[in-house]
């Protein structure tokens, strides 16, 4: 009757097959700001700010993926969970107590000694140990996510830094050279004043923008602090490097040289799509736990006692008693509710599903509008080039009427000005470009797998 019954278990138990779960993974064939069929290396796309060839920003993303806390921090959780996937299923193998202790009869006339050794054995059918090595297994997914997320938003984080630093740099010479010029055209209304050429609301004028020249200096002096020091506590640092915080006069922004082709299944990497995939997969183990509670448990059981009289120091004429059978939890009055929590764990797989397509669609447009910024910056940065052509000829223009006295200095002074402010809107617009780049990478979740992200899970 026992072997039947085993039977017609094991028979029940293969019906309880593993939730099966499909994900819509499409992505485009190609993004709509960007038409190529070409793939690119993997490898080059991991380490994508290399392209711009710029020694100090590889050396500062190298530093940071090494000495960063936040990354330190992530790793530390994956190898958590790793070992806690490796006992998931603990609770399915056989386990064995051991145990002593004295005992009275009824009578109170006898002590005796009893020594046992019990074995039990949960067989985890219907799914159920499957389902609790599926949740060890979601949870090592997602502490992979979060460790690539925390490299994604690093090395996104230390290129911007960089880029608002070496930014700050180049608009504070522009800025040094617009006061100075604000000085010179205040130096010469004086003159006309003096001559009676100028009035005293233009030499007003001046004065005002000789102070907003000045107030603009300081504010980008207050940029390049906060982006160093931000640079700083990325790289685990305590303090920022000095050049960091100096003026160069050499200061140049590193040339944009973007990769060719960004294949639209990159997004697949994206640390919050892994992040719910990692959440379909703990709702579908959990909807494999609710199951496998709708079905009677059993559990494998033995024991071995033995007894020796303490009081008449003898052993019993049965002083071992083996027992071996089986354990049967078979749930009747609450059956109901055990289903209504199945059902309820369905309806959040679906619920998990339908959360990891919409990230996939966030992921796509994150991406797009990325590719739109890039283009948009490109395109002001062609028109403000054209400006450039156009000031760098008034100005030639300009010198060969002073070298013919047909003009004067001050003459020349507002295209000067304008010819600045050009320069400064352009290093500007060529910092939007490379900072859109960043943000594009970051939407496609590039950066480097850490070596405890590509270890074989236990």
């Amino acid at each position: 009757m026992g072997s039947l019954c085993l039977c017609a278990l094991s028979l029940l138990a293969g019906c309880a097959a593993p939730e099966a779960v499909r994900l819509d993974r499409t992505t485009p064939p190609q993004w709509q700001q960007q038409e190529s069929a070409q793939k690119s290396d993997p490898a080059e796309l991991a380490r994508w700010w290399r392209v711009w060839n710029d020694p100090a920003l590889n050396a500062l993303v190298d530093e940071a993926l090494s000495q960063n806390l936040d990354v330190a921090q992530s790793v530390l959780r994956l190898r958590q969970q790793r070992l806690l996937a490796g006992t998931a299923d603990a609770a399915f193998r056989p386990t064995v107590n051991t145990g002593a202790r004295t005992l009275q009869d009824i009578a109170a006339v006898d002590t005796y000694f009893h020594a046992s050794i019990d074995v039990s054995w949960d067989l985890g059918l219907f799914g159920d140990s499957a389902a609790a090595r599926r949740a060890g297994a979601a949870g090592v997914l997602d502490a992979q996510a979060q460790l690539h997320a925390a490299r994604v938003a690093l090395v996104a984080d230390v290129v911007h830094r960089y880029l608002d630093i070496r930014l700050a740099q180049v608009q504070r010479g522009l800025a040094e050279k617009q006061l100075q010029q604000a000085q010179r055209q205040l130096q010469l209304l004086q003159v006309r004043h003096a001559q009676r050429l100028a009035d005293a609301q233009s030499l007003e004028q001046q004065q005002l923008q000789l102070r907003t020249a000045e107030s603009q200096l300081s504010t980008l002096n207050e940029a390049q602090a906060r982006a160093a020091h931000a640079l700083a506590a990325l790289l685990g640092r305590e303090r920022a490097e000095p050049q960091w915080l100096q003026p160069s006069a050499d200061a140049a922004l590193p040339a944009v040289q973007a990769l060719a082709v960004l294949p639209a299944d990159l997004l697949r990497s994206r640390p919050d799509i892994q992040s719910a995939e990692a959440a379909v997969e703990q709702a579908a183990a959990e909807v494999g736990v609710s199951r496998a509670a709708l079905y009677p448990r059993l559990t494998l059981t033995g024991s071995l006692l033995y007894a020796y009289n303490l009081t008449r120091n003898h052993r019993t004429t049965s002083d071992s008693i083996p027992m071996v059978g089986p354990q049967i939890d078979i749930p009747l009055f609450d059956w109901g509710r055990r289903r209504a929590v199945a059902d309820g764990k369905e309806l959040a797989l679906q619920a998990s599903i339908k959360a990891y397509r919409q990230a996939v669609l966030n992921g796509i447009a994150e991406a797009e509008s990325a590719l739109a910024a890039v283009a948009a910056q490109q395109q002001r940065q062609q028109q403000l080039q054209s400006e450039r052509q156009i000031h760098a000829g008034r100005e030639k223009a300009q010198a060969v009427r002073q070298q013919l006295g047909l003009s004067s200095e001050f003459a020349g002074i507002d295209n000067a000005r304008a010819s600045l402010l050009n320069q400064s809107e352009l290093a500007t617009a060529r910092a939007a470009e490379a900072l859109a780049y960043v943000a594009l990478y970051k939407a496609v979740g590039a950066a480097p797998i850490d070596a405890a992200v590509s270890e074989v899970q236990p």
